[in-house]
């Protein structure tokens, strides 16, 4: 007992202290993971034989985000993906594959031992990726999104590749002592395996869509809530258990039953519920895998182990490179998409463990896969900061192509046609007025032209371009980039231009309220702030309130905003962080006072106060 606290303390102090340093060095916290394991393991050697059993059991972090992408995933959504699914992911594996098993026979292996060998390295790290677009906010991007239909699709290729390999064993299988009485396929002919492992799977689904609903429902009688989150981790742990008996990922296994359980009404509370203990056994996996690194291995032939893995990341990157140019991938998003996806993956571990125990590849062999496995994972977080330093080379030394000549123009201008600028314009023209509008996103441009809507690219922060699209003659000029800083110097030039002209504009939060208004803006519309009064009217309507007491508190929130965001913009001080500006807390505090007087006043009456006292 003392033994397992003293290396949970190790493990947990070397993430506690890596992961925010990482974090700081906007080097990710995948890198401070990998490090955290790297140092605590091989080079300092405070953790040893009990990494690789600690591996299996971080593994279900991987387990648990399959489980959840699944349940995020709903069949339709899969159905709609199918083009990128087949195209690029399946392209991206078959491609590399195929390359992987080719290079494997020119040196000299056997077919079953090469092919087998491509399966594993086609994969990418799921796991590693997904978990560093999403820090970097890099998800909703074009690259990001053929990012996850690529991964999506290896997770689901894992299934035909481990009944496949069965098929290739010579016949020698390496049976585990430890696992043989919960095997269901140990002693079957390569058919058996194959029909076994299929039928699991079909079990999987199965039970997914009718017996997990009416156990939900049975738990939920109990009213605690623990019992939701043990039934949760009962899911994930029972089909895991299922799947290693047939040797199956139970990755794969849990993100089958996720697709399953995507239309289910009891999702979210299944999210919530796995959400933590998938963050932290996700860390330590990548923990695990920094401190699982045979350095002893390693050091015994380092230039061929880096020239291996190198080639391995080039041949994938290449293969990558070209889906990206044939899908239309552009710019940053092609490589993105390319040094991304170009390391092995975690399953890379499971179909190398398979792969020994049915005979397919020896273990000396199997050994430098794991390693060369590993120093792709190790070396991805670095493709990802050169990501970030090539993106950033492009967007500043990008060509620009000259703006439009804008050749007619209306009395409504519209800068930024993103979602937001989008809705403007519709509103504006059903209503009958023709807009000018300006933008300096080509891809955007050119969507909205596709749609029929005249749009004129260049940079709507130049003075010529502004006064191009009519500035001189406009009634009114929208402002709707999400830039805060360019959107600020687009309304003081215009204000400075055209004293008479009435400017509206998108505000992103409080401060940019008070930067727009000292500006010279007319009205000016908070990102999020008119659709969270929407909700706090509904919240109000389904606690008690009419519907019309609660447009009265909507209504009358709003005015009082407006008038206290005008009196505190004269307090307002862009060199001084607002927690320390006393007189700006101050005004603050006493209008929020007002307001909620004056709401309470008038939803329930001039004598409020004397009700209060008599206890009405």
């Amino acid at each position: 007992m003392e033994s397992f606290l003293f290396q949970a303390t190790i493990y947990l102090g070397a993430a506690v202290i890596a992961v925010p340093i990482a974090s700081r060095l906007r080097l990710g916290s995948v890198l401070g993971y990998l490090l955290a394991g790297l140092v605590i393991g091989p080079l300092l050697g405070l953790v040893g034989s009990e990494t690789q059993d600690l591996q299996h059991f971080a593994e279900f972090g991987v387990v648990m985000m399959l489980f959840l992408i699944g349940l995020e995933l709903e069949p339709r959504a899969l159905w709609d993906m199918r083009h990128r699914l087949l195209g690029l992911g399946g392209l991206q594996i078959t491609l590399t594959m195929t390359l992987v098993t080719a290079a494997l026979l020119a040196v000299g292996q056997g077919f079953p031992t090469a092919l087998a060998i491509g399966m594993m390295l086609a994969l990418s790290s799921t796991a590693i990726v997904l978990q560093t677009l999403t820090e970097k906010g890099l998800m909703p991007t074009g690259g990001g999104r053929s990012s996850f239909s690529v991964l999506l699709t290896q997770d689901i290729a894992v299934i035909p590749m481990l009944a496949v390999l069965p098929l290739l064993s010579a016949g020698q299988v390496v049976h585990d002592a430890d696992h043989v009485a919960l095997s269901l396929v140990d002693g079957l002919p390569g058919w058996g395996v194959t029909l076994v492992t299929l039928s699991a799977v079909g079990a999987v689904i199965l039970a997914g869509k009718y017996l997990i609903r009416p156990l939900f429902f049975f738990i939920d009688a109990a009213r605690l809530r623990e019992m939701h989150t043990a039934f949760a981790l009962l899911i994930v742990v029972g089909i895991a258990v299922v799947m290693n008996m047939v040797g199956l990922s139970p990755a794969l296994g849990t993100f089958m039953a996720g697709v399953v359980l995507a239309n289910s009404e009891f999702r979210h509370e299944l999210e919530s519920d796995l959400q933590p203990f998938k963050g932290l056994l996700l860390g330590l996996f990548f923990i695990t895998v920094g401190a699982g690194i045979n350095m002893a291995r390693f050091l015994e032939n380092p230039g061929e182990l880096l020239a291996l893995t190198l080639s391995l990341m080039a041949v994938k990157g290449a293969v990558l490179f070209g889906l990206a140019l044939a899908f239309g991938l552009k710019g940053r998003d092609r490589w993105l998409f390319t040094l991304g996806l170009a390391q092995a993956g975690e399953f890379g571990f499971v179909l190398v463990s398979f792969s020994l125990g049915q005979g397919v590849i020896a273990p000396g062999l199997a050994n430098e896969l794991l390693l060369v496995i590993t120093l792709s994972m190790l070396l991805t977080p670095l493709f990802f900061i050169f990501y970030d330093i090539l993106s950033k080379y492009l967007s500043e030394h990008r060509p620009h192509r000259a703006p439009d000549k804008i050749k007619e123009t209306h009395r409504v201008i519209i800068i930024g046609i993103g979602r937001f600028g989008q809705v403007v314009n519709r509103l504006v023209r059903s209503a009958g007025f023709q807009t000018t509008v300006l933008d300096n996103d080509l891809e955007t441009i050119q969507l909205m032209r596709g749609f029929g809507v005249k749009s004129f690219y260049g940079d709507p922060t130049r003075p010529d371009l502004l006064n191009a699209a009519g500035l001189a003659t406009a009634r009114v000029l929208v402002v709707t980039v999400n830039d805060h800083k360019a959107a600020t110097r687009i309304v003081r030039h215009a204000r400075q231009q055209r004293p008479d002209l009435h400017i509206v504009v998108r505000a992103r939060d409080r401060a940019h309220v008070f930067a727009l208004y000292k500006a010279g803006a007319n009205d000016i519309v908070r990102e999020l702030f008119d659709s969270s009064l929407r909700a706090g009217r509904y919240a109000l309507e389904n606690i008690g309130l009419s519907d019309f007491e609660a447009s009265e508190a909507e209504r009358m929130y709003f005015k009082h905003d407006r008038y206290a965001v005008r009196e505190l913009a004269h307090l307002w001080d862009p060199n001084t962080p607002i927690e320390e500006n006393e007189g700006y807390v101050q005004r603050s505090m006493e209008l929020e006072k007002d307001m909620e007087t004056a709401l309470l006043t008038k939803l329930f009456g001039e004598d409020l106060d004397k009700g209060d006292k008599s206890g009405g």
